[in-house]
Parts: C-alpha cells; sequence; structure tokens
C-alpha cells in the first residue's frame, strides 16, 4: 500500500468511511474499538502519552544529582569538583554519540529496538549509579554516570522519530512542545521531591546508604520509561501491519566534510551555544547550596528556587515558540535571552534581592534562547548539511559542558561562588559579543536571520511557487533572497531543534 511520505501514520481528523485508510487485516474484539483502531485519532493521542513519558525517567535523573549536592559531597566526601564530575561524565559520551544516534537506530537497531536498547542504558546506569552510593564507592557512581550518558541524549532521537512517525504537519510542532514539557516536569519534579526523600529516609538509615537508598527511587521512573519504549514497539509495530506503512528512520545525514562549507555565521552561532549553556546547567547542578549559603534558604525553599529554570521552560518553551514564529526576529531575541541571563547571573553575584527574580527571569531567557537560536541553523544550512550542523553544535555544547562543569566545581572550592558567577559573567558576555558580531555579519549578508516572519513567508512561498512553475525569474527576490529554500524534508529539522529544547516555527514544519 502507497502511502505519501508527508501523510500522518494516524490521519489528523476522524474520516468518514470512504476515506479511512483500509487496513490489512480486520479487527476484532477490543482491538476494534476507537481506542485501539490505528486509524482514529484516540488512538494516537493515547500513543502519545507514551511518547512524553518515554524521556521522563530520562531527564528525572539527569538532575539527581543537584537535588542531593550536598548529601553527595557530605555522605561520599567528595569536594565539588570531583562532585561535578557527575555532569561532566554524562557529557563527555555524548560528544561522539551526538554524530551517531540516529545512524544507529537507522542503520544497525531500527527504531523500536534502538529506543529499547537505550532506554535500558538509562536505567543501567542508574542502577549503577545507586549501587555506587550504596556500596561508598564514588568510582562506582561516575561509572553509572557515564552509562546513563550513552543512553540519554540518544533515548530522545527515538522519541522524536516516533513523534514524526504519528503525526506530521503543524500539528507536529504541538507535540514536541508536548514531550519537552513533560521531560522538563520530569526535572522540576526530580528537584523538589528526592531531597524530602532522602530526609524522609535518613530516619531509617545514614550516610551513604541514605542516600544510595534515595537513588533507587529514580530507577523507578526509569523502568516507566522502558515500559513505555517496550509499548510504543509494539503499537508502533501494530500500526505499521495494519496500515502497511514503513518504520521511520531518522534521516539523519552526517558528513563531517560538510565542515569546510560552513559559514562565519554558523561558527558564530556555535560560541553563542556553547558560551550560553555552560552557565545554565552547572549552575542548576550548583544552585542547591549556593542558595542555601547565600540566601539563607532552608532545604526545601532552595530546592524550589532551583527548579524554577526547569517549571518555567516546561511552560513558556510553547508559548515563546509561537512568539518567535509570529513575529520572527530570531536574532533578535537571542540578544535579548543573553542579556536577561546576563543580568540573571549579575544580580545573584552582587545583590540580596530575592533569588526568585533571578532565576525567573533566567527561566523565561533561557526558554526564549531555545527557541529562537537552534532553529536559526537552519535558514543558512543547504537541507543536506542540517545533520552534520546540529551534530557539531550538541558536540560543542557537550563538550563545553563537560569541561565547564570540572571548571565550575573547581572555583567553587578554590575562590567561592562570587568567583563562580563572574566566571559565568564572563562566559555570557563571550556568548553577546558573538551574538553581536553574528548581527553585523548577518546584516552585511541581507539579514536572513533577523527576516520578520511574515517576509520569511513570503520567500518561502515565492521559492514554492517558482519550484512549481519552474519559472527561474531572479528580479523577484533580492540576491540575498534568492537563496532562502521552503523545506522540503522538514522532519530531520524538526528532529534536531526539538532534541536541544526549542519550539520549531510553523513555516519550517511539515506541509499538511
Amino acid at each position: 500500500m502507497n502511502i505519501d511520505e508527508n501523510t500522518p501514520l494516524i490521519q489528523n481528523e476522524a474520516k468518514t468511511s470512504d476515506q479511512v485508510q483500509p487496513l490489512t487485516e480486520e479487527l476484532t474484539g477490543c482491538g476494534a474499538t476507537i481506542a485501539c483502531d490505528p486509524r482514529h485519532p484516540l488512538h494516537r493521542y493515547l500513543v502519545l502519552i507514551l511518547m512524553c513519558f518515554l524521556s521522563f525517567g530520562s531527564y528525572f535523573v539527569y538532575d539527581n544529582p543537584a537535588a542531593l549536592e550536598k548529601q553527595i559531597e557530605t555522605d561520599m566526601k567528595v569536594n565539588a569538583a570531583n562532585y561535578e564530575l557527575l555532569y561532566s561524565l554524562y557529557s563527555w559520551p555524548n560528544v561522539v554519540l551526538c554524530f551517531f544516534g540516529g545512524y544507529l537506530i537507522d542503520t544497525f537497531l531500527g527504531l523500536r529496538l534502538g529506543t529499547i536498547i537505550f532506554a535500558l542504558f538509562v536505567l543501567l546506569g542508574q542502577i549503577i549509579f545507586a549501587i555506587g552510593a550504596q556500596l561508598d564507592k564514588y568510582w562506582l557512581m561516575c561509572a553509572g554516570r557515564f552509562v546513563f550518558g550513552i543512553g540519554g541524549e540518544s533515548l530522545a532521537v527515538g522519541q522524536n522519530t516516533y513523534a514524526v512517525s504519528w503525526f506530521k504537519g503543524k500539528e507536529l510542532n504541538m507535540v514536541f512542545g508536548l514531550q519537552l514539557s513533560f521531560s522538563r516536569v520530569g526535572s522540576t519534579v526530580n528537584i523538589n521531591i528526592m531531597g524530602p526523600i532522602y530526609r524522609w529516609l535518613n530516619n531509617y538509615l545514614s550516610g551513604y546508604q541514605c542516600l544510595g537508598a534515595t537513588l533507587w527511587f529514580g530507577c523507578a521512573f526509569c523502568i516507566l520509561s522502558l515500559i513505555c519504549a517496550l509499548l510504543l514497539a509494539y503499537y508502533d509495530k501494530r500500526a505499521n501491519r495494519l496500515l502497511g506503512k514503513d518504520v521511520e528512520k531518522t534521516g539523519e545525514k552526517i558528513s563531517l566534510l560538510d565542515v569546510k562549507d560552513f559559514s562565519l555565521q554558523i561558527w558564530l552561532m556555535f560560541i553563542i551555544c556553547v558560551a550560553y549553556y555552560v552557565t545554565v546547567f552547572p549552575f542548576i547542578s550548583l544552585g542547591l547550596v549556593f542558595f542555601e549559603e547565600k540566601f539563607g534558604l532552608d532545604p526545601g525553599a532552595a530546592s524550589a528556587v532551583n527548579s524554577i529554570v526547569y517549571l518555567l521552560s516546561a511552560v513558556m518553551s510553547p508559548i515563546f515558540g509561537i512568539l518567535v514564529d509570529k513575529v520572527g526576529r530570531n536574532l533578535f531575541w537571542v540578544i535579548i535571552a543573553v542579556i536577561g541571563t546576563l543580568g540573571s547571573h549579575m544580580l545573584m553575584a552582587f545583590t540580596f534581592i530575592n533569588p526568585y527574580i533571578a532565576m525567573v527571569l533566567m527561566g523565561l531567557t533561557y526558554s526564549l534562547l531555545a527557541c529562537a537560536l537552534w532553529p536559526m541553523v537552519a535558514y543558512v544550512i543547504p537541507e543536506h548539511q542540517l545533520g552534520t550542523a546540529y551534530g557539531i553544535m550538541q558536540a560543542i555544547q557537550n563538550l563545553g559542558l563537560a569541561v565547564v562543569s570540572i571548571i565550575a566545581g573547581d572555583i567553587v572550592d578554590s575562590k567561592g561562588y562570587l568567583f563562580l558567577e563572574v566566571f559565568f559573567g564572563a562566559c555570557l558576555s563571550i556568548a553577546l559579543i558573538a551574538a553581536v558580531a553574528l548581527y553585523l555579519v548577518d546584516a552585511g549578508r541581507g539579514g536572513t536571520l533577523n527576516y520578520s516572519a511574515k517576509r520569511r513567508n513570503m520567500l518561502a512561498e515565492a521559492e514554492k511557487l517558482k519550484s512549481s512553475t519552474s519559472i527561474n525569474n531572479p528580479q523577484l527576490l533580492h540576491p540575498n533572497e534568492a537563496s532562502f529554500k521552503s523545506n522540503d524534508d522538514s522532519d530531520v529539522r524538526n528532529r534536531f531543534t526539538t532534541r536541544v529544547s526549542s519550539e520549531i516555527p510553523d513555516h519550517l514544519g511539515s506541509s499538511q
């Protein structure tokens, strides 16, 4: 059975009997109900619930150390630099795997088996992490974080590929937004409940044994994600069998030879990316003790403040995605986001203003930057080079996080939190300089990155018209605009940009 590549696995709307896709076999019993019929929207949205919880466990356990920073340092007798190894070791495998996660799924493992294997790596890593704490073996805890890192990022590749397989068109933006929100809820829940769980268990256990018992709670959420991976594999195989559709592939195409063709604009985006994100995630990993020591907050209040960035990201990312989509001006929003985050760190460094204010500002600007920065790559990179560009961008980001995590911990040990904030301010200053330089370079090349949404849509429609009518009339467009392409394979772009917590503008979504 032939199904157009732009047709979703499950149709977007209920259809009359003569329009419904035929099945390759007859459904009977419970399988014939609308909840189990792969042609009906209800079944599709039940599967979406599984997709949303697929990465919930991964995001929950990623920041287990941040929720238990003081307990880990005390019970395992490590300083801040050694504590930050738990984050650095997660990032190191992803310096490489961000290039090959999709390739492994497409070529060797397949979507269903690959997703299950990566979910198993997440669970295995957390089990080793918990056992290491229970046995008072910090090296084993570090090994667990490395194993977890092998599965964590690649699991998101499988999640996004499932989304593309089951949903298409502008509806895909909503699906990616929901997946992102659920993931950030997992981070928020972790930061707010792991401390109380530890304090409760401390009534019965003490020291590293209490820490190990607490970390086993994270395993429960990883098991939940693994169950979702197994169920998704079953339902996806069943739907493909019934509808006669091929298994979706990630579509990622990586060629390091493409690097020689990258423009200065792309390299400036890479600098912005790494210089910005190293001031957010390492700060959150060290934030709990910072808020307790500088602002005198109790552990519960410190956890609440430290989780604000993730909580706001869950709520505001879809909203900012719509804003950037409707307004455009991506580069303008990037500059605003960098300035706002710099202001947030300076407030916490040099004032004693309620930290909620600074963290709310950081949460808003973090969400805004993700929505504006990552889609910009697709505006200046040819379609066949997107896989390489986003792969390098993620590799540089993970390399920066791996290195800066250790540096941040060492600064706290030797100089204190004030110097740490000054260091983050210096990184953000580099990001701001790169953003301004990108604005100037882009303006000299026609201002593509800062087009309004209206202008960008007009150019995309003009390009589509030229393509459909086979008319070549360069006078219709400004010379710098003539190369602007509409997207012919936006699934690739969607997968990359949402993996790094951003929303996809509608004009870059798949056509309906």
